[in-house]
């Protein structure tokens, strides 16, 4: 799978799940391992999703957070917190399907990546993003069999290496009567029943 349908893939799951967070739900605590705010809560973690989305554009232009920040101090979400991000996340769609260059690098805060690389990256934090989001709310919500694959080929190769920057937590046993979903997300430390 190219990278940049696994970034589209993954964008539009938790699009998706955000899509149905409701007013009621913006005040919830949510894991301190979530979001580098204190006390965080879903609108701190709308307010990330919203931030990423936002540099999306930048980032495929070879824009590094060393060039400034105008996005870190900005209000992204307004008085309508789900139709702001999703206008942010149509200019991250549009950015992407007009065409990424794969010879360039990405510039993140962690360091610099090829493009597929980097895109990879986006797309894994989308895609364990929208199923830890979906889980706490109790959102129906799946990974679906094409981003189960991108996971498997983009992701579960490195997940060792992400476990070692602390980004996985440890993989966790998959019971028997597994599913693709479970298999995926127990070899990235985050199933649970």
């Amino acid at each position: 799978m190219r990278a940049d349908t696994f970034f589209l893939l993954s964008d539009a799951a938790l699009r998706s799940v955000i899509d149905r967070v409701q007013p009621g739900d913006f005040d919830k605590p949510v894991p301190a391992t979530w979001s580098s705010f204190e006390n965080p809560t879903v609108r701190h973690l709308l307010i990330s999703h919203a931030y990423d989305e936002a540099w999306v554009p930048g980032v495929l232009a070879g824009k590094s957070i060393a060039d400034g920040d105008e996005l870190r101090d900005k209000d992204l979400l307004g008085d309508d917190p789900i139709a702001s991000y999703d206008a942010l996340n149509d200019a991250a769609t549009a950015a992407v399907e007009a065409g990424v260059d794969f010879g360039s690098t990405f510039h993140f805060q962690y360091g610099d990546y090829p493009a597929d690389e980097g895109l990879s990256h986006l797309a894994m934090y989308r895609a364990t993003q929208a199923w830890m989001i979906a889980k706490h709310l109790n959102i129906p919500f799946h990974l679906s069999p094409e981003l189960i694959e991108g996971l498997n080929e983009w992701v579960l190769p490195h997940a060792d290496e992400w476990r070692s920057f602390g980004v996985f937590p440890p993989a966790i046993e998959p019971p028997a009567d597994a599913d693709d979903e479970a298999r995926v997300l127990c070899a990235m430390g985050f199933w649970v029943p």
